[in-house]
C-alpha cells in the first residue's frame, strides 16, 4: 500500500507542490509584472531577449528571495495561520533540498539577468535577495524599521526594469529612480495594512510590522494616512519633470485621491475590515499607475 502507484504520485505531487508554493509564485509574477512594465516605460526601444530574461531572470531571483525567507522562518512559520500550511513547516521540503533549490533559482536568476539585460540589472537582482533573505527577514522580530527595509527590496524589480532598457553596464537614470520611489512609498501603506488586519497572527512569532510599537495604536494609523499623502505627491513627479503627460497624471491623481480617501476612512474607524479594504486598494492602485505611466500621454 506504501508504495502503490497512487502513493507514490501523491508524494511526487506534494513534492512539485511544495516547491511551487515556496517561491510565492503569484507573488513573484506580480513582482515580475511591475519590472516588465517599467521596461517598457522607460526603453526607447524594445529588446524582445532583454524581456524574456527579464521576466524569466526576474521570476528566479524573486522565487529564490521568497524560498530563503521560508527557510529561515520555518519554525516561526508553524505558529501563525496565515502560513502554518507551507511547505517548510509540513515537512514536505527537507532543509537542504529547499536551501538547495532556492540557491540555483538565485545563481541562475542573477546570472540570466547579468548576461542577457546588462550586469547592473544581476547585481541588482542579488542584492535584492540578499536584503530580502539576510537582512530584513531577521529584522521582522527586532524591529518595526524591518518594513523599510524590506521595502527597497520590494521596490527593487522596479528598478531592474528600467536599468534592463539601458545599454553597456547599465545605468540608473533619474525617471527609474522616480519609478522606484513610488513602489517604495506604495508598500508602506500596503504592508501596514496587510500587517494591521494580521498583527494578532503575527504577533504570535513576534514580529513586529506596524510602523508603531504600540501595534494597533494612534502611531501607526497615523503613518498609514501620511504614507498615503506621499505616496500621491511621489506620484506626481514623473509630470512635474516633463516624462509623462496629462493624461498619465490625471490618472495617478484619481488612483491617489482614492487609496488616500480610504486611508482617511480607516484612519477614522480603525477596524481590520477598512484595513482589508485598503489593501485590496493598495493592490489595484499599483498596476493601474504603472500602467498609467507607461503610456506616457
Amino acid at each position: 500500500m506504501e508504495n502503490s502507484p497512487d502513493n507514490i504520485k501523491t508524494n511526487n505531487y506534494s513534492k512539485f507542490s511544495g516547491f511551487l508554493k515556496l517561491t510565492k509564485f503569484r507573488l513573484g509574477s506580480l513582482v515580475v509584472f511591475s519590472a516588465i512594465i517599467t521596461y517598457f516605460t522607460v526603453a526607447k526601444e524594445v529588446n524582445v531577449n532583454a524581456v524574456f530574461a527579464l521576466s524569466i531572470g526576474g521570476l528566479l531571483v524573486t522565487s529564490a528571495a521568497n524560498g530563503f525567507n521560508q527557510i529561515i522562518e520555518k519554525d516561526l512559520d508553524r505558529l501563525m495561520d496565515r502560513t502554518k500550511k507551507r511547505p517548510m513547516p509540513l515537512g514536505v521540503l527537507s532543509h537542504s533540498e529547499a536551501f538547495i533549490f532556492c540557491t540555483v533559482l538565485g545563481i541562475a536568476g542573477t546570472i540570466m539577468l547579468w548576461v542577457f539585460t546588462n550586469p547592473l540589472c544581476g547585481i541588482l537582482g542579488f542584492i535584492s535577495i540578499i536584503l530580502y533573505a539576510v537582512v530584513y527577514t531577521p529584522l521582522k522580530r527586532i524591529t518595526p524599521l524591518s518594513v523599510l527595509v524590506g521595502a527597497f527590496p520590494g521596490a527593487l524589480p522596479t528598478l531592474i526594469g528600467a536599468v534592463a532598457a539601458s545599454e553597456g553596464f547599465g545605468e540608473i537614470t533619474f525617471f527609474a529612480f522616480l519609478l522606484f520611489m513610488i513602489q517604495f512609498i506604495w508598500q508602506f501603506p500596503h504592508f501596514w495594512a496587510l500587517a494591521w488586519f494580521n498583527n494578532d497572527d503575527y504577533a504570535k512569532a513576534g514580529f513586529h510590522l506596524l510602523p508603531s510599537k504600540g501595534g494597533k495604536d494612534d502611531a501607526s494609523k497615523f503613518q498609514i494616512l501620511i504614507y498615503s499623502v506621499f505616496l500621491l505627491i511621489t506620484s506626481l513627479f514623473p509630470f512635474v519633470f516633463h516624462f509623462v503627460g496629462i493624461i498619465s497624471v490625471t490618472i495617478c491623481i484619481i488612483c491617489g485621491f482614492a487609496l488616500l480617501l480610504q486611508a482617511y476612512n480607516f484612519y477614522r474607524l480603525p477596524t481590520n475590515e477598512h484595513a482589508k479594504k485598503l489593501f485590496l486598494v493598495t493592490l489595484v492602485y499599483l498596476p493601474v499607475v504603472q500602467l498609467a505611466l507607461m503610456t506616457k500621454s
